[in-house]
């Protein structure tokens, strides 16, 4: 009886995994991956609490048509039928977070010279120093480093200025009497690009209530791009920093430094990525080559 049960089961199993190949692990894993990717990205947002909503109108749709409950299960449909169309609407922001984030990756970041480095290096010391002195001095500020999304639209929202990072420079724009205080700083490719910029303000409900305008803005570009912010508090002076819409507090200038060098030197374009593999830099070396001898 038993050695029967265990010939069924064990041709159940080879019958399930007869035509199982390569392709199909494959297929499984990447499907697995997405899925997870999905449920992460619906946890970080507010796409939870409404997904729980979702699921509940489906539960009521699959009841009332099994319990033949007529008039409840055409309102269910009514309510699925419309909820395409309201989910691209409710969840705009994040779709389009969504698409710039796999529109965007470290293959694309511009590859940066030796000499732009050190150039980086030292506007990122002046940046610690300053955003230092605005800590010790309770003077509020709010720094926007642009990563690959393109912030034009909050810079046309202040005054382009396009101007060498220094201490003195963001000491003047966030001074009290500065026009342009109350506003944000875009920093892009080493220089101050523009000053007063208007920000937008994050919609996570779960954030202290302590915290003012100038940590909300700071914490809702980053749910929109792929910036990185740095703020500092008027009232406290505490030095604080935003990504991916979560925020640190209490940070230092050794920290900034840090997370700066990283968030601009951590990933290398593709092209230094092909100089370390013999075959790809031939490849492609052949076809820029031929590239350059078209354009001649």
């Amino acid at each position: 009886m038993v050695t029967s049960g265990f010939s069924s089961l064990q041709e159940i199993l080879t019958n399930a995994f007869s035509g199982f190949g390569l392709t199909d692990a494959i297929d499984i894993a990447l499907v697995a991956f997405v899925v997870y990717k999905i449920l992460g990205f619906i946890v970080q947002t507010r796409a939870e609490q409404i997904l729980k909503g979702v699921l509940v109108l489906i539960i009521a749709l699959l009841v009332s048509d099994f319990l033949n409950l007529y008039t409840l299960n055409w309102m269910c449909k009514g309510a699925v039928a419309l909820g395409a169309v309201a989910i691209l609407i409710v969840f705009q922001p994040e779709l389009r977070r969504a698409l710039e984030y796999m529109g965007r990756g470290s293959f694309m970041r511009a590859s940066i010279a030796p000499e732009d480095k050190e150039k980086l290096k030292k506007s990122i010391t002046r940046i610690a120093r300053a955003t230092e002195d605005f800590s010790a001095d309770r003077l509020g500020a709010l720094l926007v480093f642009e990563g690959q999304t393109v912030l034009e639209d909050i810079a046309e929202s202040g005054t382009v200025l396009d101007a060498e990072i220094s201490e003195q420079l963001l000491g003047n724009i966030f001074y009290e009497g500065s026009p342009l205080h109350d506003g944000a700083v875009i920093i892009r490719d080493g220089k101050i690009h523009a000053a007063g910029c208007v920000l937008p303000l994050t919609r996570n409900l779960d954030i202290d209530s302590n915290l003012g305008t100038r940590h909300r803005a700071g914490i809702g570009i980053t749910e929109n791009s792929d910036a990185l912010v740095i703020i500092v508090s008027e009232e406290t002076g505490i030095i604080s920093m935003a990504r991916d819409g979560k925020l640190e507090r209490f940070v230092d200038s050794r920290s900034i430094e840090k997370s700066l060098l990283d968030f601009y030197l951590k990933s290398r374009d593709l092209s230094d990525r092909i100089d370390v593999i013999p075959w790809a830099k031939e490849l492609f070396g052949r076809k820029k080559g031929r590239d350059d001898d078209a354009e001649e």
